[in-house]
């Protein structure tokens, strides 16, 4: 879900609002995690990230099947809220399909145009070009190095009234993480709450909503 590692990142600044307001959160064998005071966003450093190409063989273990209901079902906590609220013709952009792509499918059975886009998988960065209606990224935040680019390109992309809806398991408090499994997967390096959400919203002047414990919808105003 990377390109580059920027010299802000590099720097020990927060990733998604750059401000040098970081303390250690919590720490285990593994790694070491800080959490943003501005924008509270959770991260793992960047000495501690692996490599493209381990990260890219952990993920060609996953087993994602369009034709696998317990997989359509799991998305479908994002997909159906957000079909309830798309127009007739609507357009969008599947942010880190990976390598079985199903999201996109379900929309496209609805009736919906989808492009995709995944760094290792659909590397078209023709997307980047386009505007769109819609803009998923469902279990894709929590591993971007620079969530800061990524997230703020993407709503970029997106026509006024667009959403960008996300899927991630939201971050709780000190000791719900210290047990938290999420945080165990090596390739999982940035960790959103409802309040990074929220300060994302207020930067942006768009609306946030929950559509689900772990769905957040960004809309753009018109």
């Amino acid at each position: 879900m990377h390109e580059r590692v920027s010299e802000v990142v590099k720097s020990g600044c927060c990733p998604l609002c750059s401000q040098m307001s970081s303390e250690e959160f919590w720490r285990d064998r593994r790694r070491e995690y800080m959490r943003c005071g501005n924008c509270r966003l959770i991260w793992v450093p960047s000495k501690f990230h692996i490599s493209a190409e381990a990260e890219r063989s952990e993920y060609d273990l996953h087993e994602n099947d369009p034709s696998d209901m317990g997989y359509r079902r799991f998305l479908g906590r994002l997909a159906t809220p957000l079909l309830a609220q798309l127009e007739t013709g609507a357009c969008g952009l599947d942010f880190g399909s990976g390598p079985g792509p199903t999201l996109s499918t379900m929309m496209q059975e609805a009736g919906y145009s989808v492009d995709i886009y995944d760094i290792y998988y659909a590397n078209d960065s023709a997307v980047f070009e386009k505007t769109y209606d819609f803009i998923t990224a469902t279990e894709v935040v929590e591993h971007l190095r620079e969530p800061k680019f990524e997230l703020e390109r993407l709503f970029a992309m997106l026509k006024p009234g667009g959403v960008l809806a996300i899927m991630t398991k939201l971050a709780l408090d000190v000791n719900a993480f210290a047990s938290w499994h999420y945080k165990n997967d090596k390739t999982h390096i940035a960790f959103f709450s409802s309040e990074t959400f929220r300060w994302l919203a207020n930067k942006w002047g768009c609306t946030a909503m929950f559509a689900a414990p772990d769905v957040i919808f960004l809309t753009k105003n018109m």
